[in-house]
């Protein structure tokens, strides 16, 4: 399972608060390209997130579901990208002085994806999970600082 970290300038409630709005998925998580509807139960076990993923004029519809939730700490998805298949992201939000820890670990779990070695399969997820690392600290930090 692919593991990144990076540490924000903000608070776990208010990294909570980016990670429960799942309007703001695209802004952070790399390949996400729109969203078509949040679940209104969103981020409670079984909610879904309905994104596409892609770039235009190729894009396809998917969707990402909660498996487990404990509010401020953990958020574990199933995420789907067809063609590629699925993945399982954890994302957990640890205090850290003045911030807050982010760790996101990665594995695909079905499809295509998950037929690929893991020495093959890490070196590109945590790539990209370090750059939607950045992204949603970007996200988070700006809105910590009052800017919406």
């Amino acid at each position: 399972m692919s593991t990144n970290t990076r540490t924000v300038a903000a608070t776990p409630e208010q990294v909570w608060e980016v990670l429960c709005d799942g309007w703001l998925y695209p802004l952070w998580v790399v390949g996400a390209t729109r969203m078509r509807e949040v679940d209104d139960t969103w981020p409670a076990v079984g909610s879904r997130l309905h994104h596409s993923v892609g770039s235009w004029p190729v894009m396809l519809d998917d969707t990402t579901e909660v498996l487990e939730v404990r509010a401020l700490t953990l958020l574990r998805l199933r995420a789907r990208g067809w063609p590629l298949g699925a993945a399982e992201v954890v994302l957990r939000m640890t205090p850290h002085g003045a911030g807050t820890q982010i760790e996101m670990q990665e594995q695909a779990v079905s499809g295509p994806g998950a037929l690929l070695p893991k020495p093959l399969q890490d070196p590109v997820l945590t790539w990209r999970n370090a750059e939607a690392l950045q992204r949603l600290g970007y996200v988070v930090e700006h809105r910590s600082q009052g800017n919406v």
